[in-house]
């Protein structure tokens, strides 16, 4: 049986992108520690400043515990095209960090539209309608945005960059994920399949997480393992909370607490030859417990299902 090579992230810590949704700091030293003592090997890079941003501190850090780095998170308003030499800028400045400390396997950029910029969105977050999506030509700006940044990304450094689906942004629902692939180049753009951003994103009660990895299998290249509670997911609906209500409430619940399919994740994975990490995303949020204590069992539900692995 192939072992399941399996990452976490500093928001499992608390240290989340959103202001409103941040705990206390855990310090990064700290973080690494305790993934490292769980059983991870390998790490994304978190919010740029949390980890070191010199190359040689940065590598220090992760060869001395036996870290991988898998990959920075790069929001970018792209819906704005002013918003878009300044989102290659931090894009190229993060992946020059990322090429430096580079193990095996190589990081990705992993770039998502700026979610919770926008109100509308934000309060339909799970629940978003065709109607609040992107115009034609608003669609076009995003696509060039996006193609534009992954293609700077990978002349420069060789790294490819991966777009994140996630809910609280324009690239949300299913038919969302579908149309930003078909205006994207393949080339330089991949996709990171996030199954409890893709869950409640759908806005359905019952979601087959494994059809949809089968219809965008041609551009998964990295896929992060987050669940779903649907009595949550139900109750923000029914509730019209936005997203970060239902995130405070924890729609995304631990991994097999709620109705992500994941042992289906797994054989789908193993039947289509994934060689790369999964990385867990449990957003620790203010006044929950322990973030070791939850990552540890995180990790244990995924090796005790590790047999669904095919090859």
């Amino acid at each position: 049986m192939k072992k399941l090579l399996i990452g976490n992230a500093p928001c499992s810590w608390g240290t989340l992108e959103f202001e409103s949704t941040k705990g206390d700091q855990v310090p990064f030293d700290r973080m690494l520690d305790e993934l490292k003592e769980c059983g991870y090997t390998g790490t994304e890079l978190g919010d740029w400043g949390y980890m070191p941003t010199d190359p040689s501190a940065l590598r220090t850090e992760l060869a001395k515990r036996g870290l991988v780095m898998l990959g920075a998170f790069v929001p970018v308003a792209l819906k704005y095209s002013t918003e878009h030499r300044q989102g290659t800028d931090a894009a190229l400045k993060t992946a020059r960090l990322l090429k430096a400390v580079a193990g095996h396997p190589a990081p990705y950029l992993v770039l998502a539209d700026e979610n919770g910029r926008e109100p509308i969105r934000t309060q339909l977050a799970g629940r978003a309608p065709k109607e609040a999506g992107l115009l034609p030509g608003e669609w076009k700006t995003f696509a060039a945005g996006a193609n534009r940044i992954a293609q700077a990304v990978w002349e420069e450094t060789g790294l490819r960059t991966v777009f994140h689906h996630h809910c609280a942004g324009y690239v949300e629902t299913p038919d969302e994920i579908a149309t930003l692939l078909e205006l994207t180049d393949p080339r330089w753009l991949g996709l990171v399949f996030d199954t409890g951003h893709f869950f409640y994103g759908s806005g359905a009660k019952q979601v087959e997480i494994v059809s949809a990895l089968e219809q965008f299998k041609d551009r998964i290249w990295y896929v992060h393992c987050k669940d779903c509670s649907p009595r949550i997911a139900d109750r923000a609906r029914q509730e019209k909370w936005d997203y970060f209500t239902a995130l405070r409430h924890g729609v995304f619940c631990e991994l097999g607490n709620g109705a992500v399919d994941f042992p289906g994740v797994l054989r789908w994975l193993g039947a289509n030859g994934y060689q790369g990490y999964v990385l867990v995303e449990q957003d620790i949020l203010p006044g929950m417990e322990s973030p070791k204590e939850s990552a540890a069992r995180n990790l244990r539900y995924l090796r005790s299902i590790e047999a669904n692995i095919i090859g």
